[in-house]
């Protein structure tokens, strides 16, 4: 069983930051990314910031230069911060991990946080 575990969203005003955290626990084997999404009312969910195990890193364009995605191996947290915060930036943001529980799995599977709200104000 995998637990994601997100925090730090909240409301803030045009111009403010926030910074997201997601604990990920449980049985993991390995993990290959951890990233996060967001999703708006009447829009479907988009990949705002995603970094592999290898170092690789993808930022939606929309947030580029504004938002950076970290994590903390030692503690399997993946942090997004997030500066510079727009009205269009609100959303429910969902922490994403791909990973595999055991090592006899062929592939590694989606797992999905809960979601936390992020609102700003203009």
């Amino acid at each position: 069983q995998v637990q994601l575990g997100e925090s730090g969203g909240g409301l803030v005003h045009a111009g403010g930051s926030l910074r997201l955290s997601c604990v990920v626990s449980g049985s993991i084997f390995s993990i290959n990314a951890m990233g996060w999404y967001r999703q708006a009312p009447g829009k479907q969910r988009e990949l705002v910031a995603a970094g592999t195990s290898g170092g690789s890193t993808k930022y939606a364009d929309s947030v580029k230069g504004r938002f950076t995605i970290s994590r903390d191996n030692t503690k399997n947290t993946v942090y997004l911060q997030m500066n510079s915060l727009k009205p269009e930036d609100t959303a429910v943001y969902y922490c994403n991990v791909v990973a595999k529980l055991t090592w006899y799995e062929s592939s590694s599977r989606d797992y999905w946080g809960q979601g936390t709200q992020v609102t700003v104000s203009s």
